[in-house]
C-alpha cells in the first residue's frame, strides 16, 4: 500500500520481553505519563485537542485519528498479545473489515469452512461488490490449503477452535506454507474464542491476530469492540491507515471500559474453563456428541495441547433431533439465550438458528453444520447449578430418561 500515514500517536510497540506471568502482566497497566498519578487510566473524553500554533499540533489532534485512552489499551493489548502493534475499532466485524481492506479487487482469500456467520456474510459480500473471490477449505487439513495458494493469495483466514464446531488449525504449518509459497500473503487468525491467555496467533506464525472484544477481553458484554495485533509494525502502519481514514476507532470511554474489563481476563477464564471441562464431562457421560478441544475424544486434543494452554469455555453438542434441541434450549433458567459468548453470564444457542443463520441452509448442510447443535457458553455462575439447570431442560425436552420417582 502506498501513501501510508505516520504511525499514529503513541503507536503501541512491544520489544521487550514480557517482565511478568501473564495473569501479572494482564492487570499491570503503564500510566507513568499521568501527571497526577492516577490508579485508574484516565478518560480523555475529548473529540479534539488544542495546538500551539498553525503548524505546531501535538501528540495527538482529533479523537478520530488517536486519542490517549485509546492508546493505552492499544499499548496493553499489544503487550499481552505479543504484537509489535495492537489497534482497537467499534467491534470484532469492524476489526475484520479494516483487515480485509488490504485486499485489492481480483486478489483472493482462503478461508476455513467452519466460520462465525457474520464472518461469512463479509466474506460474501466482498465476493459480489469488490471482485475478491474466497476458497472455503477444511482447515483442519493443513495440505488443503496447498492448491489455493498462488499470487492472487493476499490473506488465509483461520478461525481455531472454529466456531461453532470447535475444529482445529495447525496454524504453525499453514502459516509456513503461506509464507513459503506466498511471500506477500497474510496469515489471520480469529482468535476471539482462546483470547490472548490461552493462545498467542503471532507467537505461532500468524501475521495478524485479532479479536472481537466485546467477548472475553472486556467479558461483561457493556460495549463492543475489535482489536487487531499485528506481528511487524508495518503491516500495522496498513490497519491504521484504514481506521484513521475510515475513522472506525474504538471511543475513549468504550476504550476505558476495555482497558478496565481485560485485567482480569484471566481470572475470569480459570473459573469459565473449570467449569466447562465439567459440562463438556457430564454430556458426553450422557451419551451426546461433544464438540470440545478438551476432550480426549476430540480428533485434535494433541494439537490443540501443542499450541494453547487451555481447552477454553466454548463447546457445542448434538441431540440427533432439531426439536429437542429446541426445547432444550428453551428450557434452560440459568443459560440466556443469546448469540454472543465470553461473558460472565452464561449463554446457550442454536447456531443454526441464530449466529449462523445468515449462512443459507443448503451450504450449511455442504459444511456438515448440523441443525440440532446447540452451543454452550459457559459463565462464572457456580458450576453445580449450571450442571442442575442443564440437566433439569435435558430430561424435560426429553434428551434424558425422567428420573423414577
Amino acid at each position: 500500500m502506498t501513501d501510508i500515514l505516520p504511525s499514529s500517536p503513541a503507536a503501541s510497540v512491544v520489544n521487550a520481553p514480557r517482565r511478568y506471568r501473564f495473569a501479572t502482566e494482564v492487570v499491570t497497566v503503564d500510566n507513568s505519563d499521568d501527571p497526577h498519578n492516577a490508579a485508574s487510566v484516565p478518560i480523555y473524553q475529548t473529540a479534539t485537542f488544542k495546538q500551539k500554533g498553525a503548524t505546531a499540533s501535538g501528540e495527538y489532534d482529533y479523537s478520530r485519528s488517536g486519542n490517549p485512552t485509546r492508546t493505552h489499551v492499544e499499548n496493553h493489548l499489544a503487550k499481552i498479545m505479543g504484537a509489535e502493534r495492537a489497534l482497537v475499532v467499534t467491534s470484532g466485524m469492524g476489526a475484520l473489515d479494516v483487515i480485509t481492506r488490504l485486499v485489492r479487487s481480483g486478489e483472493e482469500i482462503i478461508a476455513g469452512d467452519d466460520l462465525y456467520g457474520g464472518t461469512n456474510r463479509l466474506l460474501s459480500f466482498l465476493a459480489k461488490s469488490q471482485n475478491v473471490k474466497t476458497h472455503h477449505i477444511d482447515t483442519t487439513k493443513s495440505d488443503s490449503i496447498l492448491p489455493y495458494l498462488s499470487d492472487k493469495t493476499r490473506l488465509v483466514l483461520l478461525e481455531s477452535p472454529t466456531n461453532p464446531l470447535i475444529k482445529i488449525t495447525d496454524i504453525p504449518t499453514i502459516s509456513k506454507y503461506v509464507h513459503e509459497r506466498c511471500p506477500n500473503a497474510l496469515v489471520v487468525v480469529d482468535n476471539t474464542m482462546m483470547s490472548p491467555y490461552l493462545q498467542r496467533p503471532l507467537e505461532l506464525g500468524a501475521d495478524i491476530s485479532y479479536h472481537s472484544g466485546t467477548k472475553y477481553l472486556s467479558g461483561h458484554h457493556d460495549l463492543m469492540a475489535g482489536v487487531i495485533g499485528a506481528k511487524t509494525a508495518s503491516v500495522g502502519d496498513e490497519l491504521y491507515y484504514v481506521i484513521n481514514a475510515t475513522g472506525c476507532g474504538l471511543s475513549p470511554f468504550d476504550s476505558w471500559l476495555l482497558l478496565r474489563g481485560v485485567k482480569t481476563l484471566a481470572v475470569r477464564m480459570d473459573k469459565q474453563q473449570a467449569s466447562c471441562i465439567r459440562i463438556a464431562d457430564y454430556l458426553e457421560a450422557q451419551g451426546f456428541k461433544v464438540h470440545f478441544p478438551g476432550l480426549l475424544s476430540h480428533p485434535q486434543y494433541e494439537l490443540h495441547k501443542s499450541m494453547s494452554s487451555g481447552p477454553g469455555a466454548v463447546l457445542s453438542f448434538e441431540t440427533g433431533d432439531t426439536g429437542i434441541s429446541e426445547r432444550i434450549v428453551e428450557g434452560t433458567k440459568l443459560w440466556s439465550i443469546s448469540v454472543s459468548f465470553g461473558c460472565v453470564n452464561s449463554l446457550i444457542s442454536m447456531p443454526c438458528r441464530m449466529s449462523h443463520a445468515s449462512i443459507p441452509a443448503h451450504i450449511r448442510a455442504e459444511r456438515s453444520l448440523p441443525e440440532d447443535l446447540i452451543r454452550l457458553c459457559v459463565g462464572i455462575e457456580d458450576v453445580e447449578d449450571l450442571l442442575e439447570d442443564l440437566e433439569q431442560a435435558l430430561t424435560v425436552a426429553g434428551a434424558l430418561p425422567t428420573p423414577s420417582k
